[in-house]
């Protein structure tokens, strides 16, 4: 059964939230899945020309040459499609698979297995929990920020403030108190262009007064090769650490995942200057490099917890490996 949104939670007691009543769950999973599969249309007909029917028929070398191929076309990574491709050749040699549809289902599961790596998901327990968002420019930080906390607030009824702490990018500042608005979260801003670890710190601190479950600070984009922006953002986690020595609780990556392989070498560069953990990939609606999801996780071992599909609220999800994967070869 795919994940959803209480499942991507813990929170008091150690568990996931509460899930609502079955037949309206499994329905709205059902519907989800669906634009899944729509959302990774482009990447799976990327992958659909080699993986057709006949692919499988006949276990030749030319079979895997050609999966080998389609997987690459598809961002999955040179190093996690040799290890795909090894295993199932292996398996096919070893007669413990056949060809067709059973070695297209074992495709699935393997891609799946990759894609689950450590704890996917995010723990609620602190009081405040202390979310900080990070990313290269324009991956879609502000918008996760402000779907994320609809959800916190729609799912779990939490109290969420959203503190803009990216003073430099244009309209920023804006566009996260409309998702304020919008999501019923509390909203901290500090003066034009001020100092970002001033405004977390502040941002931290109305959480702690006004009893709120759950601090989401956005951060300013940065490339992964500005070392100053960089060192910025470490200054930021240093300041709420001030304000809670733990936090922040969960440092999560956007990615945008248009940029394929590149954004592989970003969750890199930023997992080595700061504690990320877990990855938002972005923008998959638009793209035929889906397949960098299973290049991340299974190449740096960082888990994917989240996906955004498009524009709307009920386009930011929980990542769900299994679903995914089935979604992903079709």
């Amino acid at each position: 059964m795919a994940r959803d949104w209480p499942d991507l939670f813990i929170v008091d007691g150690g568990v996931p939230a509460a899930v609502e009543p079955a037949p309206a769950t499994e329905q709205r999973r059902v519907g989800r899945f669906r634009r899944l599969r729509e959302n990774l249309r482009k990447t799976r007909q990327a992958l659909g020309a080699e993986l057709q029917a006949t692919l499988f028929e006949d276990l030749s070398d030319e079979t895997w040459e050609r999966l080998e191929e389609a997987l690459i076309y598809a961002d999955v990574g040179a190093r996690t499609t040799a290890t795909v491709v090894e295993q199932l050749e292996h398996e096919a040699t070893a007669g413990g698979i056949a060809g067709g549809e059973a070695l297209r289902e074992r495709l699935i599961e393997l891609l799946a297995e990759i894609a689950r790596v450590g704890d996917d998901r995010i723990d609620l327990r602190p009081k405040p929990t202390v979310l900080l968002m990070a990313g290269v420019n324009g991956t879609g930080k502000t918008t996760t920020s402000g779907k994320l906390a609809h959800h916190l607030s729609r799912e779990l009824g939490h109290r969420v403030v959203l503190v803009a702490a990216d003073t430099f990018r244009a309209a920023a500042v804006e566009q996260l108190q409309l998702w304020a608005r919008r999501s019923g979260a509390e909203f901290v801003r500090g003066p034009d262009r001020a100092d970002p670890g001033s405004v977390a710190y502040e941002g931290v601190a109305a959480g702690v007064r006004s009893g709120a479950d759950v601090v989401i600070v956005d951060t300013a984009g940065r490339l992964h090769t500005q070392d100053d922006l960089m060192a910025e953002l470490s200054k930021i986690r240093r300041v709420i650490g001030k304000q809670i020595p733990e936090a922040p609780h969960e440092t999560l990556l956007t990615v945008d995942a248009t940029t394929g392989q590149n954004g592989l070498r970003q969750a890199q560069l930023f997992s080595q200057a700061i504690d990320v953990g877990g990855l938002v990939l972005t923008k998959l609606d638009g793209t035929a490099k889906g397949g960098i999801a299973l290049a991340i996780a299974g190449e740096l071992g960082i888990p994917v917890k989240l996906i955004g599909t498009g524009e709307q609220l009920d386009d930011l999800r929980p990542f769900d490996a299994a679903e995914f994967a089935r979604a992903l070869v079709g």
